[in-house]
Formats: C-alpha cells, sequence, structure tokens
C-alpha cells in the first residue's frame, strides 16, 4: 500500500540517495556522473525546509520516489516564487504511473504555498520525464542546445515550466 505523500527526514536519505544512485546509473536523468554518499549530500539536504522540500513517496514504508523543491536564482528576491522541481522513481516502480500520480499530488502540494511558477530541467533525450511532466501540464519554456557534455556526448536541456497560481 501507497503511503501518504510527506516531507523527507535524514532517516530517509539514504533510500533517497540509493534512488538517486540509480537515476545515476541510467545516464539521462541527471547531469551528475559519479554515483554520490549520503555523506557528501548533506548539504544538500539541509539546505531543503518548508518553502523547498524534499517530499517522499513511500510503499509499504520503504520509499519508492521522491521530489525536490529547489530555489531559482537563490537569494534574488524577484524570483523568490519559482523554483526548480524534480522527480527520482526507484526503478522497480517505474512505468506503474505512480510518477504521474505523485507528481500531481507535490505540485497540488506546491499551490498551497507561495510558488507561482515550477521549473524543470529536462535532458532531451529523457522521453520518459519529458511526458511525464507534460501530462501535467508544463510546457517546454526553453531548448538550450548542447550545453552538457555527458562522458562525450553533448546534450540539450529542455526548461519545462508550469505556472501553478496567479
Amino acid at each position: 500500500m501507497l503511503d501518504d505523500l510527506r516531507v523527507a527526514s535524514l532517516h530517509d536519505l539514504p533510500e533517497i540517495i540509493k534512488i538517486y544512485n540509480e537515476a545515476i546509473q541510467d545516464g539521462i536523468s541527471t547531469a551528475d556522473s559519479k554515483m554520490v554518499s549520503v555523506e557528501e549530500k548533506l548539504p544538500w539536504f539541509y539546505a531543503h525546509n518548508e518553502t523547498y522540500p524534499i517530499l517522499v513517496k513511500a510503499y509499504c514504508g520503504r520509499i519508492i520516489a521522491w521530489i525536490s523543491f529547489q530555489p531559482f536564482y537563490e537569494n534574488v528576491p524577484v524570483y523568490a516564487h519559482s523554483c526548480f522541481i524534480s522527480i527520482f522513481i526507484d526503478k522497480n516502480f517505474q512505468g506503474k504511473k505512480l510518477g504521474q500520480q505523485f507528481l500531481k499530488e507535490a505540485i497540488e502540494q506546491a499551490q498551497t504555498g507561495e510558488m507561482k511558477t515550477l521549473l524543470a530541467l529536462i535532458f532531451a533525450d529523457n522521453p520518459v520525464s519529458l511526458k511525464l511532466f507534460k501530462k501535467l501540464n508544463f510546457k517546454e519554456w526553453g531548448h538550450l542546445s548542447r550545453v552538457a557534455s555527458v562522458e562525450g556526448v553533448d546534450k540539450d536541456l529542455l526548461v519545462l515550466g508550469l505556472r501553478i497560481k496567479e
């Protein structure tokens, strides 16, 4: 049974990192190319707060997906109501429509706070993520050609956006 969406705790970080390292291995979901450790990600974890949380979804108590909200141009007041959103799903739970449900819940939660605009940065060669975000009404707001080099391969980065409140 799926547990309710909740804010991540430090206790969840090892499972969050396990899922993230799976994404690193697939080579299309993140710009990181080397596996990361819990210790390396502690500053990242502690940088999240009520405005920019890490949300987790669990199945029978085990974390199966997480979403991170992060500032867009941190400490620049005119951008205070915009943030980046990213989602990572345990490989054993991908393709089961959980991502769509989880992302929808996270968007609904974001609408209750100060955020007005969500931005997602997605490699152009990641059709699964593009399809997921577009199903939830994210639109392509930008196309950055060949801005990333992953293992010697130049990649395009798409900026998808969603206005969640006026």
